[in-house]
């Protein structure tokens, strides 16, 4: 039976930050909220969102490189110099490392076409009209072949009993993971592959974006593939189930994967009082033709939100920021780890460095009423706590009081959500640092990565939405005052209250979840107190900001009012479980005190460690024993710090997401050791 003190704190925890937001006080004064209002433009970004979908902006791609010189060219106009923006190029040849990130190739193709010429001629597809109907990363190539059907392709199941040596193969799989079995195993000549999802199944005329990815040993063996509709990959596996040959002639034409450059945009208005403390705004330019809201948009919103603040600050309209503003343009994931590992000094303050904030804008113009998306703030995990999520949730409910209109967009409501820390995109290399960072997007999207992620599903209003809440979030910490600090202290210490109370829900759930009283009661416990301490740091984290004493004597009140909730927290668990005096560590009270420590910067290489690794060792990562999702490892890896051990990662870990095993814990950091990414202090 629930003890009824608990019951009670835990209701008042949760009621009482329900009552403050039916209060709301934005964070930024009314004078800085109109004058973004006005300037900003969705209009201006959206002609921004076409320009770029113009290039097929392909990572490593002469396509980028268009793409990357028309966006330096709208800074220049914007008054930009350069020193303050200007191309930073990395060398991208498929076998190159940044840190564990293997740069892609470069890549230029000029045509492509598919045709069938048994049992009657007829063209399927073309490329650069279909731009994503050409596998990136493809080579150029000559082949006329019979057609094999293999299912999804994608395992060595797939092909038993069939002869795909020279032959076109048909695939529902990945196009990538598909050639590297059908071409570089089993001899096929090329691959053609379908989307067939739900997506599909409704949608049954838009075709994924896929892309072959090869590894350094691969480049010299790469054919090329095509992406087809899901109707016509239905009706070609129609006719090769029926019995029929059909016989296809795929033609390739251009350079294909040659050494190349990543091109990162880089623009900076430099600070007046602190320009060595900076907060940076990041969008990943690349995705083939037309990707507009993936990523068209967030790139095309950062323009906008750059040319503007340098326009009002040119003006006198706006004073210039205290700390620097950085704007990056980079080819996701492989250009910013580059770019991160050509500049060692982008470290947030808990490793001593001045980056305070990261905005990562990954599609930011989803068209609602068309779309039926929502606008998606992802906050920091809870190894990087920081006032920022409060800041930009403050500045969200904002907009949502603003009557955002533009002559060219929707009439859509406003309709966001803060959520839990998630990946997927740039914000993850900057979480990596140090650097608290957040990812604004929409989800869903059918759209995504499809052919069908075209101009016209570009709200100008979501997007100028989008770039009033993180201009003003970004502008609003770039120039915090003593009092404005003050009033933050209090506000995250109150969404403090709130979150410390849910997670104090959650912990309650755990005697569902956990066998045996004495486990259920350390996972309580290490909840509450992981996150009790998570929400001190992140009200200590506005002092980053502003460190006068009255800010401090905010913090330091907050944390004693956050102190005593966790101590009554604690009590009610102890009453409801019975026995204050249990204490236990997982799995038979065996504790690992081995310390791990990192060897490399930036976020792990998705594939590691399984694909450093072979047989049986390889293998544990796609069995069931292995549970750690992508953003667990991910979290895991951003607890590392020399200092805390196996048993520590793992009860910081339990505390974020759910009880884990200790024991795969320990195995996945054994494994990191073993591929040289982490040592053992």
């Amino acid at each position: 039976m629930i003890h009824l003190a608990w019951l009670v704190l835990t209701l008042a925890l949760l009621v009482t930050p329900a009552l403050r937001a039916q209060q709301f006080q934005p964070l930024l004064d009314a004078e800085r909220r109109d004058l973004l209002h006005e300037a900003l433009s969705g209009e201006v970004a959206k002609d921004h969102v076409v320009q770029i979908t113009r290039h097929s902006r392909i990572q490593g791609s002469r396509g980028y490189r268009a793409a990357a010189q028309y966006v330096l060219e709208q800074l220049r106009g914007a008054g930009l110099s350069e020193e303050e923006a200007f191309i930073e190029a990395f060398p991208s040849d498929g076998r190159i490392h940044y840190q564990t990130w293997q740069a892609p190739s470069g890549w230029d193709m000029t045509t492509a076409e598919l045709r069938m010429v048994e049992p009657r001629e007829t063209r399927i597809v073309g490329y650069p009209e279909i731009a994503m109907s050409l596998m990136t990363y493809s080579n150029p190539g000559d082949v006329t072949a019979e057609l094999v059907w293999v299912g999804s392709g994608t395992r060595h199941s797939d092909y038993d009993g069939k002869d795909v040596r020279g032959k076109f193969v048909l695939a529902t799989g990945y196009g990538g993971a598909v050639h590297r079995l059908a071409v570089l195993e089993y001899a096929a000549a090329a691959v053609v592959c379908y989307l067939d999802d739900d997506r599909a199944a409704e949608f049954p005329d838009m075709l994924a974006y896929t892309g072959m990815w090869p590894r350094p040993e691969e480049l010299e063996r790469v054919t090329f593939g095509f992406n087809l509709t899901r109707r016509q990959g239905e009706w070609l596996r129609g006719l090769v189930e029926a019995g029929e040959r059909v016989v296809l002639h795929g033609t390739a034409s251009g350079i294909g994967l040659e050494p190349y450059f990543m091109d990162v945009v880089v623009a900076r208005i430099e600070g007046s009082e602190r320009p060595e403390e900076e907060l940076v705004f990041s969008a990943h330019l690349d995705h083939p033709k037309e990707s507009a809201n993936d990523n068209a948009s967030g790139s095309a919103a950062l323009l906008d939100m750059a040319g503007t603040l340098k326009r009002l600050i040119d003006e006198g309209r706006l004073p210039r920021p205290k700390r620097s503003i950085r704007f990056l343009w980079v080819p996701e994931w492989h250009g910013t780890m580059a770019y991160i590992d050509a500049h060692p000094e982008l470290t947030g303050p808990a490793l001593g460095g001045s980056y305070l904030a990261n905005i990562n804008m990954d599609m930011v113009g989803e068209h609602l009423e068309l779309l039926h998306s929502r606008m998606i703030m992802t906050r920091t995990p809870a190894s990087v706590p920081s006032a920022l999520n409060d800041v930009a949730d403050n500045m969200a409910q904002m907009v949502d009081r603003l009557d955002v209109r533009t002559p060219r967009g929707s009439l859509s409501r406003f309709n966001f959500g803060v959520t839990p820390y998630s990946g997927g995109s740039d914000h993850m290399m900057f979480i990596d640092r140090k650097i608290p960072g957040m990812m604004f997007g929409h989800s869903p999207d059918y759209t995504h990565h499809t052919s069908e992620d075209t101009p016209d599903k570009v709200d100008p209003v979501e997007l100028e939405r989008s770039e009033i809440i993180a201009t003003a979030a970004m502008v609003y910490l770039a120039d915090l005052s003593e009092e404005e600090a003050v009033e933050l202290v209090e506000l995250v210490s109150a969404n403090a209250a709130g979150r410390l109370g849910n997670a104090a829900r959650r912990a309650g759930r755990l005697t569902l979840q956990v066998p045996g009283a004495a486990e259920a009661l350390f996972e309580a416990r290490n909840t509450v107190r992981h996150v009790a301490e998570w929400e001190r740091e992140a009200v200590r984290s506005v002092l980053a900001f502003n460190g006068a004493p009255a800010v401090r004597a905010a913090v330091n009140a907050a944390e004693q009012r956050l102190a005593h909730q966790e101590e009554s927290l604690l009590d009610a668990i102890a009453t409801r479980f019975g026995d204050a005096e249990i204490e236990v560590r997982i799995e038979l009270a065996v504790e690992d005190t081995r310390v791990p420590e990192r060897t490399t910067r930036g976020p792990l290489d998705f594939d590691l460690p399984a694909s450093k690794l072979t047989g049986a060792a390889a293998a544990w990562y796609s069995s069931r024993e292995f549970t750690l999702n992508g953003n667990q490892r991910f979290e895991l890896v951003n607890f590392i710090d020399g200092e805390h051990t196996v048993s520590e990662i793992r009860d910081a870990l339990a505390a974020e997401y759910g009880p884990v095993p200790l024991g795969v814990v320990g195995r996945y950091l054994e494994d990191l050791v073993r591929v040289g990414v982490v040592r053992w202090k």
